[in-house]
């Protein structure tokens, strides 16, 4: 009968069980940083009655830059974690190589060397492909939720690019409108001043002419 090795399959598992929390790690690490820039958002002094909220900007940029730069991180990990899956896939075909080569070396002392064989070769196969299938879901959930954080990225800071702008527009707006209110004041105020200058002229034109024809 074939017996396989107890610490060469223990080592597989555990090797897969690592590659899946440095996944669940870069994750969380991702989430996070996502997580407190929503509180920021959030935390943000709201104008009352409008939709509008004024947010720091430099620790808004902050944030963004730590995100910015944790994502080249969050790939190289990803990146890493698939080398780690090829490793995985290589121990887990050279333990089906051993498998194979103990049952040929069993084959060649008893009589049923064929159905040994075959057993090794099955038992084989369906190993492989359970590693395979192992990597590829891991590698394809990776990919979509790489891909899912891009989306989020991209979306959070664009509609925080909108928000800003808006926010932009109604400063500049309320800013047009408070100069042309001082403007409007002024030239009342210079109108008025110009009709007492003309009227105080004219009295005295009227002056100077009595004066004269007295």
């Amino acid at each position: 009968m074939l017996r396989r090795n107890p610490s060469s399959r223990n080592k597989t598992v555990n090797h897969q069980n690592k590659v899946m929390t440095n996944r669940r790690e870069v994750d969380f690490d991702i989430q996070q940083e996502l997580t407190r820039l929503q509180e920021m958002i959030y935390e943000s002094f709201h104008i009352p009655l409008t939709r509008w909220t004024i947010i720091d900007e430099a620790k808004l940029i902050d944030q963004l830059d730590l995100i910015g730069n944790k994502l080249p991180n969050s790939i190289r990990q990803a990146l890493m974690i698939l080398e780690q899956e090829e490793q995985l896939l290589t121990e887990a075909e050279a333990y089906a190589q051993q498998v194979i080569q103990s049952a040929k070396q069993q084959a060649a002392r008893i009589l049923d060397e064929t159905r040994i064989i075959q057993q090794a070769q099955q038992e084989t196969n369906q190993l492989r492909q359970q590693v395979q299938q192992d990597c590829e879901t891991i590698q394809k959930q990776t990919v979509a939720e790489m891909e899912q954080l891009r989306q989020l990225t991209t979306a959070e800071m664009q509609k925080l690019r909108q928000q800003s702008f808006a926010e932009s527009q109604k400063l500049q707006e309320d800013a047009d409108s408070h100069t042309d209110r001082v403007l409007t004041q002024l030239e009342q105020e210079l109108n008025s001043m110009l009709n007492v200058i003309r009227n105080e002229r004219w009295g005295f034109v009227k002056r100077v002419k009595s004066f004269i024809f007295l």
